[in-house]
Formats: structure tokens, C-alpha cells, sequence
């Protein structure tokens, strides 16, 4: 594996992602090629990421893709880059909170973690062998950070805190108290960082503006992070805590080989290459760069469909992929596009196979918040009053594009709309939750679409499966 640092909090809110987006940003603009990550399914910060590396930003998530994955993962990702920046997710010890499978069995299983930190910050720099680097907001405290600090320290004699950054220091009396408190535990500090607050990002109901929303506003933080982190900590130091990470061997996760060492899994089909129109813009962000690897991978043209503003599927369009994003902060623009609905409409009807993720599946509804969509699916969708968050170990109903009936897959939500009615006639997905079973989404003709978000580096099958799909 390639050198790496791990950038992790005690807890959310202390600033990792505008340290680690700074460290990216900070190595790239001297000449030091960095790859970035992000541990868990979180979309809207690999975009930041990919603005201040200049290569696309990539998730580790060893609930959706398995444990022993993410060091190949990482190798492929890392590919002529001179070292890798992961950041976390929540704090450095909180794994996974909610668990709605009837059994663990049904979902792969983290291997290496502790009882309760499943896919946590603690449990990738385990895999991944790598020293972490403790973002903490030093705010409202100075001797105490030196308790916190030995306790982080100390905890998982696995997990090794090599350093940290104090991030919002008020004064310079502040941070000397700080790094004399840092000193009395033989923690060393990397970086002392100043309260700025026009680093703030936009956020709205489900967190960050996404980069590719905010346009030069997006550039503009990404810069203001990049000198601040550049300015106040010691990106040599940071440098050769990732250099000190064993050069484990590791083969490279490869997608050729995840859908069949590169034969087309539509060998016996004869016929034009498919091609698979994924849609993209600001409305439909949520997506991930393996997903279009094993498409291509598997024999597929990869076409990119921006539902604001192109009229028209891409000529010859043979299977549709609408990932999640947030068309209800774009609704105006998608309604008024009617061309494209009126394609994708006939795409599905004439038998296309359509996958549909969280907000594709609000996109191929009826209507969303009262603006009109695409009319593919017999249901309405509207904002509503709460968070629904989680992992979610599902079966599949039926056979569709996607996944074969019985089928066992792990899954994430994350959304604040609901559908009217949250299933078809023929769902989807199928889980327990709390005891109770669960069903959701919608399997009709040769469209799967659902709230549900995969990781296709986890499930290189379903890939084939979509492959054959629009081949035929």
C-alpha cells in the first residue's frame, strides 16, 4: 500500500473535513500528489476532497464493500499518487449505530472490528495499517485536552494516534497552554489551527452543499482551507507519519476482475456495445467512480446524462443508471425539462433496464414536493419529518436488473423524503426493522428503483448483471 495518514476526530463537528480537504489541497499545490479518501457512504465530501487533490475523491467503507476490500481499494485509488489522505467519519470509535437486519449473517461481516465500531474511523486504520492523525476542537478547553488525548490514545493499542491538529485555538496564550497540555502525554502537535469562520460550507437537511452545487463558492472554501492548513500545520511532519505506514503488498482492486477478468458478460449476445446513460450534474451527485469503472470494465460505453439541461438520452442509450443526489434543491430546472422526461418515460416503458437510487427514484416518481417528474413510477414523493438513517441488510423480492429474488445485500439509507406509497406492488427490498418487517421500492418491467444506496465495489455481480441487461 501506498504511504497514508488517517485524519480522525473524538467526535463529529471538530473539523476533519476541513483539515483533511486542506491537507489534499496543501500537498497538491506543492508538488506532493495526493489520492483522497473518505471512510463511510458519505457523498458530499468526496467532492470536496476531489476539488483540492485535482483526482476524484473515493469512499472506504468496510460495511458496504467488506473489510478485505478496502486495502485494494486504496492501491487502485492511490495510483501514481504519492501518498493517501482518508478521512473519517464521526468520531474515531463510532462504528455503525443501527443495525435492521434479522441477523448479522445477512450482511457481510467487518472483519477485524470491535463489538460496536463496524465500519468506524478505528476499524479502517486497522485494515489499512495506518497511523491517524487526532483533529480536536480545542475550543473551551486547554490542561483537559491532555486526558482526552490519553484516552484516544490508549484505548485500542491497535489504533495509533501519532499526532494532532488543534483546530478553532482562540489566542496564542491558548495554544501554548495547548501544547503544553499535548507535551504532558507525549503527544506531538502538528498543527495549531486559528478560529476562521468564513470556511463554513452552506449545509441543508441532509448536511454540505455538494461541491458540484456550489460551483466557484466550492473552489473558493477549498482554497481558503488549503492556505489555512498550509499556514498553521506541518504538512512535513504529516508527510512522514504517512512514509512510516508499512509498505504492506497489496494487489490493486481491479475491476476487469471483479466483473470476470474483462470478458463481457454478454458473450453469448452479438451486437453494438451497450451503452449506459448515468445521470449527472447538480441534481445527482451521489455517486461512485468504481461504479463506472466496472461498467466500463464489463464491456459498457459510460455516457453522462445531466437531467437540467440535456433534451435527450445519449444515442443509444441501452440501460439507465439515475444515482441519488438532491433533485428536490432543483426541481424548477427537472420539471421544465420535459423532453428527457418524456425520454427517460419511454425508455422504461419500451422495457430499458433503469436503476434508481434515492433521489433517481424521487426523479422517476410522478411528482416530487408537486413538480412533475418523469411519470415512470406510480408514486409521489414529498419532503417529510424526519431523518431516515442507516445501514440496512436487505433481500431482494424479486428478480430485476439488479439482483437476483432471495438475494442478500447491505445497503445504507439516508433521506428526508418519502414516497406515496413507500412500495409497489412488487418491491424491491425487504428488511426487519425493530422486529417488524419492512418492505421498499419499486421492481416494474426492467426498473429497480429504491431509497437504498450500494456500493458497487461490493456487489461486482449486480454490475454483470446490469450489463447483460442492456446488452440484450
Amino acid at each position: 500500500m501506498p504511504p497514508r495518514v488517517v485524519v480522525a476526530a473524538p467526535s463529529s463537528g471538530s473539523g476533519k473535513t476541513t483539515i483533511a480537504t486542506g491537507l489534499l489541497g496543501a500537498f497538491a499545490a506543492r508538488g506532493t500528489r495526493p489520492a483522497p479518501f473518505k471512510i463511510g457512504p458519505d457523498y458530499v465530501d468526496p467532492g470536496y476532497h476531489a476539488l483540492a487533490a485535482g483526482r476524484p475523491g473515493r469512499n472506504l467503507d468496510p460495511v458496504l464493500v467488506g473489510a478485505e476490500r478496502l486495502p485494494g481499494l486504496v492501491v487502485h485509488g492511490a495510483a501514481g499518487a504519492d501518498l493517501a489522505v482518508v478521512e473519517g467519519v464521526m468520531g474515531l470509535f463510532d462504528g455503525r449505530l443501527v443495525r435492521t437486519s434479522p441477523s448479522r449473517d445477512t450482511a457481510p461481516h467487518a472483519q477485524g472490528a470491535g463489538p460496536d465500531d463496524d465500519g468506524s474511523t478505528a476499524h479502517v486504520a486497522r485494515v489499512l495499517d495506518a497511523p491517524v492523525v487526532l483533529v480536536v476542537d480545542a475550543r473551551g478547553q486547554h490542561r483537559s485536552i491532555a486526558a482526552l488525548l490519553h484516552g484516544f490514545a490508549h484505548f485500542d493499542p491497535r489504533v495509533r494516534p501519532a499526532g494532532v491538529v488543534l483546530n478553532r485555538v482562540g489566542t496564542e496564550r491558548h495554544a501554548d497552554a495547548l501544547r503544553a497540555a499535548c507535551a504532558e502525554v507525549g503527544m506531538p502537535v502538528l498543527g495549531v489551527v486559528p478560529r476562521r469562520a468564513e470556511l463554513a460550507v452552506p449545509s441543508r437537511h441532509l448536511g454540505l452543499v455538494t461541491a458540484a452545487e456550489h460551483g466557484d463558492a466550492a473552489r473558493a472554501a477549498v482554497d481558503a482551507m488549503t492556505t489555512l492548513v498550509a499556514e498553521h500545520v506541518d504538512l512535513d511532519a504529516v508527510e512522514a507519519l504517512a512514509r512510516r505506514a508499512p509498505a504492506t503488498p497489496t494487489t490493486a482492486w481491479d475491476p476487469a476482475h471483479e466483473v470476470g477478468e474483462g470478458r463481457p458478460p454478454w458473450a453469448e449476445v452479438r451486437g453494438p456495445t451497450p451503452v449506459v446513460a448515468v445521470a449527472g450534474g447538480p441534481a445527482f451527485t451521489f455517486g461512485y467512480p468504481e461504479h463506472a469503472e466496472l461498467l466500463a470494465a464489463a464491456g459498457c460505453e459510460v455516457a453522462v446524462v445531466d437531467p437540467l439541461r440535456d433534451e435527450a438520452l445519449p444515442a443509444g442509450t441501452a440501460g439507465l443508471v439515475l444515482p441519488g443526489g438532491f433533485p428536490e434543491e432543483h426541481l424548477e430546472g427537472l420539471a421544465a425539462n420535459e423532453p428527457l422526461r418524456a425520454a427517460v418515460r419511454r425508455f422504461a416503458e419500451d422495457g430499458g433496464p433503469v436503476h434508481a437510487e434515492c433521489g433517481g427514484l424521487l426523479y422517476l416518481g410522478r411528482s416530487l414536493d408537486g413538480a412533475a417528474m418523469c411519470g415512470v413510477l406510480d408514486a409521489d414523493a414529498a419532503m417529510g419529518p424526519r431523518l431516515h438513517l442507516g445501514y440496512r441488510g436487505a433481500t431482494a423480492t424479486v428478480d430485476s436488473p439488479v439482483a437476483a429474488a432471495g438475494e442478500a445485500v447491505t445497503g445504507h439509507e439516508f433521506h428526508r423524503t418519502v414516497t406515496t406509497p413507500r412500495a409497489g406492488t412488487t418491491p424491491a427490498w425487504r428488511w426487519s426493522a425493530g422486529g417488524e418487517p419492512v418492505t421498499e421500492g419499486f421492481v416494474a418491467g426492467n426498473v429497480h428503483a429504491s431509497y437504498l444506496h450500494t456500493h458497487p465495489a461490493g456487489r461486482p455481480a449486480a454490475i454483470r448483471r446490469f450489463a447483460r441487461a442492456a446488452a440484450r
